[in-house]
Order: C-alpha cells, then structure tokens, then sequence
C-alpha cells in the first residue's frame, strides 16, 4: 500500500469524503444510470423511463454502500436537456447521495447544474465533465451557477503516455479554479484495456504531485473490448469488469466510475475485501512511501 509525502486534499461533497492518503477515507463508488442503451429508458429523447426500475438499481447500489459501509455516487447520463431534469428530478428521490451530471453534450450538462441548482442541489452537484479543450460556455456556466466540483477528464487529441495525462490534468486545474471548482476530481482517462495500466500510472503520479482525489473510468477497458464475450464466455466479462475496476483500487484510487450501475453486486464486495486490508495498513503504518 501507497504513501504520499505530499499532501493529500480531502473534499467532502454532499455527506461524503473523498481523497486523502490511500485507506485514510474509503474509495467511492460511481455507478452509472439512464446511459445510451439502458433498457429502463424508454426514450432517451424525452426521458422517459421505468420508474421502478431505476429506483430498484439505485436502491441496490444503496443497499450494498451500506453492507460495506462504502459510499456511492450516481452517474446521471442524458442525452437532451428535456431528459436530463427529468432524471435530476428523479434521482433524489431515491437517495441522498451526490450526483454526477453526464452527458455527450455540453448544452445538456449545463441546462443540467442549471436546473439542479434552481431546485436547491447545488451541494450535490458534481459536473462530468471538463477537458483541456472544453468549451468556454461549460467554464462560464459552472461559475456562473456556483457549481464547486468536477470531473476533471486527462483527455486530450493524442493523449497516450502517463506524462500527457498528467499535462492535460495540470493545463486543465487552472481553467476549473478560474470557474469556481474547489473540489475538482482528477479522472486519468481509460479507452481500452492498453489504457488502464497507462491511467492507473497517471493516478500515482497526479497523487505524488498534485494531492487531489484521484481515479477513472476503469469499465472502458472492458466496454470497449471487442470480442471479449464470443472469445472467452459470459462469465469472462464478468470477471474482467471485476478486475478492471479493482486494478486502480488497489494503486490507491479515490474513486471509480465502475459502468451500468447493476454491476454494483460485482463491484462492492471486491472493492470491500481491498479496502477492508488497506484500512489495517493505514492504522499500522506500514505504507510505502512515495
């Protein structure tokens, strides 16, 4: 387990701490909801969708935060503004836990913090999310509304190495606190399995440097593996979303955006049996420092 001689910032969105030395607070859990083929979304253009559905998912990634005493975020992915209040209006109603406001589109996130702020959501608002070429409307948008916290993406055209990520990270921080992000989340970017190795690299490098929370969107590497179910099997998959996802866990990560949010079954408990060790190691001091 992982030490850092700098820092280490600690953020606490809505009820929940993120950051800090590995094992010193325990990682937090993102899992993703009303993504583009979701099958509780019955229109993607108006929002509509399956109410009891999404509230047994959401509940049961509530149910297995406290099992493990893990918390948990929920990714709200929208594809139209109509949608996306929709789903704001929704997801609250089911836990009170923070938001994370997903979208292909920047009109839709902004029109998203918009509406979350005017309904009195602001402290649990986070934006996902900003890169170094985002554009200055999604800037203004997020200081104009108070928003204090963001996904702060390590993608830029031709990133691949560690050092790049962590460029785009340090080229982006300047931007994010000009707009008012005081809490910004450090996500090194994962595409595909060659990836995950390269951002879980980036983590330990932006923990050395930088001191802000850490982590990425591990499921890529496995979402975008071509092949990987007719290769090798359906459990295969299941395995491998458990692998990917515990890979930067086990380097330290503050946080995961682990996929759809029915994984959460899969995920809690691997992450659980990870950090219940860490948290021994932490209270001993037996960390290796960097």
């Amino acid at each position: 387990m992982l030490a850092y001689k700098a820092q280490q910032k600690t953020f606490e969105i809505g009820k929940i701490k993120i950051g800090g030395q590995p094992g010193e607070n325990l990682p937090v859990l993102i899992g993703s909801i009303f993504y583009h083929g979701h099958k509780i979304v019955e229109d993607e253009k108006t929002g509509k969708f399956n109410k009891e559905k999404a509230e047994e998912l959401i509940k049961l990634q509530e149910e297995f935060s406290d099992k493990t005493g893990i918390p948990c975020m929920v990714d709200i992915v929208a594809s139209t503004e109509e949608a996306v209040k929709k789903f704001i209006d929704f997801v609250p109603e089911c836990t009170d836990s923070p938001f994370l406001i997903d979208s292909p589109s920047a009109k839709v996130k902004i029109a998203g913090i918009k509406y979350a702020c005017e309904i009195g959501l602001k402290e649990k608002v986070i934006y996902n999310s900003l890169i170094p070429e985002s554009k200055s409307e999604e800037f203004e948008a997020i200081k104009e509304n108070g928003v204090k916290s963001a996904i702060l993406l390590a993608y830029k055209t031709g990133v691949m190495t560690s050092n790049a990520r962590v460029k785009a990270i340090e080229e982006l921080l300047p931007k994010a606190e000009e707009a008012g992000i005081t809490k910004p989340l450090l996500d090194t970017y994962v595409i595909d399995i060659p990836s995950l190795s390269i951002a879980c690299r980036a983590m330990l490098d932006l923990k050395r440097k930088l001191g802000f929370p850490v982590g990425c969107g591990a499921h890529n590497a496995v979402s975008t593996w071509a092949g990987l179910k007719e290769r090798l099997g359906a459990e295969a998959v299941k395995s491998c979303v458990v692998t990917v996802n515990i890979a930067p866990i086990v380097l330290g990560a503050d946080f995961i955006l682990y996929g759809p949010i029915a994984e959460c079954k899969y995920i809690f408990p691997a992450v659980y049996a990870i950090s219940t060790s860490y948290k021994f190691v932490y209270k001993m001091k037996e960390q290796l420092t960097l």
